[in-house]
């Protein structure tokens, strides 16, 4: 596909900011993605789809590697997995961070090395760890004290696993209280201030088929700022300095979690990469040399900030409403595509695509086609107002939480993800369709 650019002046003002960095402005208000229209890819695929820019997932993969280039980055598969994710991370050199046997064995099978590969989860079952230990996962974070004897148990006494312990630094961080996973009030990790993670860690030391490689924290999602990860840092390096004292086992391993936070809409924060990188370091190396500490090699866990920016969910408009001072632009998807705004009152910014239009914006709210009424996608935002049925809309940063979090609410089927790369199109994960229901349903 040839794409012509229009200028700035023709095409108007529109901030494409935190779109892929490959998104052109095409004549007729059209928007391409990695050299590919998005209205095209409407009319080949379908609508809902999510378009999925593989030089931009490949280019935030190797800026990681470039920031820390001593730490292994591991790229956290909740936020979106397919099989081209794992080859993608697999060929920028990041390991993988997975929460389930479902997402351990998509991995493997597609080819990703085990020993890369991190296993978390509050809950394991005994099918993640059965998983995790026939593959030869890497490492597997103890998140509370049962998981203990429950690895120990399925490792068997002559066998061989390295561990993690998860510790809650209490730490507040995060965009949304749901997020925020640094403090002693939810459910993940082990407590630093009740002791909880210094028994955890005595009990792991007494078992001698589990060798704990170092230690593991997460304080939230969505953070904007440095600070809390130099706090959270002090106080996991001083927990390594008392292991050492106590114990006189020197950990290698400090995994400092994820969390880092993008910009959803243009004008909002994200988190300074460069800068996190440069303090870490900073701090580390300050902390370890005070505590007469060996320095332990850094890990993170980035997925929204590698995968989110990458992706843009493209919808067809089915209805507009006008309810006394309100208009309502139903598209064809929803909350089962994608459930944050309802679950963390996110906000986006949808655009129309595919025509030009010279109305004048008012203010809308984009609403999704399920039975509910909190299935809002984008409340509150500016559209052209001559927007109609059969227009399409575009929302960008939908890489990250959206389908990895879909649902099969109303029967509606979760959406096609489509790469674009270089020009070009392929179908990545196929719709999901009326059969895939009647084939699940044995029952009469």
């Amino acid at each position: 596909m040839t794409v012509t650019v229009l200028s700035e002046v023709a095409a108007g003002a529109a901030d494409l900011s935190v779109w892929p960095a490959s998104t052109q402005r095409l004549p007729h208000g059209g928007l391409a993605v990695g050299g590919v229209s998005l209205a095209e890819v409407a009319d080949r695929f379908e609508t809902p789809a999510y378009v999925l820019d593989e030089g931009e997932v490949r280019g935030r993969c190797r800026t990681y590697q470039d920031a820390f280039p001593a730490a292994d980055v591991l790229y956290a598969a909740k936020a979106f997995l397919s099989r081209a994710m794992v080859r993608w991370v697999r060929e920028e050199g990041l390991g993988l961070d997975v929460c389930s046997a479902g997402e351990l064995e998509l991995a493997v099978t597609a080819g990703f090395p085990p020993e890369r590969i991190v296993l978390h989860g509050n809950a394991k079952s005994p099918r993640d760890l059965e998983a995790a230990l026939r593959l030869g996962v890497g490492r597997i974070v103890i998140d509370g004290p049962s998981e203990i004897a429950r690895i120990a148990a399925a490792v068997g006494p002559e066998g061989h696993q390295k561990v993690m312990v998860r510790v809650v630094p209490g730490v507040s961080a995060g965009g949304h209280d749901k997020i925020r996973t640094g403090t002693d009030d939810q459910k993940f990790g082990l407590s630093l201030t009740d002791g909880g993670a210094q028994h955890a860690i005595s009990r792991v030391l007494g078992r001698p088929q589990l060798e704990l490689t170092g230690l593991h924290c997460h304080i939230g999602s969505q953070i904007t700022e440095v600070k809390p990860y130099l706090v959270a840092l002090r106080r996991m390096v001083g927990l390594m300095a008392r292991v050492r004292d106590t114990h006189g086992v020197v950990l290698s391993e400090l995994d400092m979690g994820g969390g880092h936070g993008i910009a959803y809409r243009p004008g909002e924060p994200a988190l300074d990469l460069t800068s996190l990188a440069r303090r870490l370091r900073a701090e580390l190396h300050k902390g370890c040399a005070a505590a007469r500490l060996t320095v332990p090699r850094l890990l993170i866990e980035p997925g929204r900030a590698v995968v989110g920016p990458a992706g843009v969910a493209v919808y067809r408009v089915l209805a507009v409403k006008h309810t006394g001072e309100k208009v309502f632009v139903a598209v064809d998807g929803g909350m089962s595509d994608n459930p944050r705004p309802a679950l963390y009152g996110v906000r986006y910014a949808p655009r129309l695509i595919g025509r030009a239009s010279t109305a004048a914006s008012r203010t809308a709210t984009v609403v999704g086609r399920h039975c509910e009424a909190g299935d809002v996608l984008a409340a509150d935002v500016e559209l052209p107002g001559d927007i109609r049925p059969g227009d399409l809309l575009a929302v960008p940063v939908a890489g990250a939480y959206q389908l990895s979090m879909a649902s099969g609410y109303n029967l509606v089927g979760r959406p096609a993800v489509v790469a674009v790369h270089q020009g070009s199109a392929r179908l990545l994960v196929r719709r999901e369709t009326l059969d895939d229901f009647r084939s699940r349903d044995i029952g009469d």
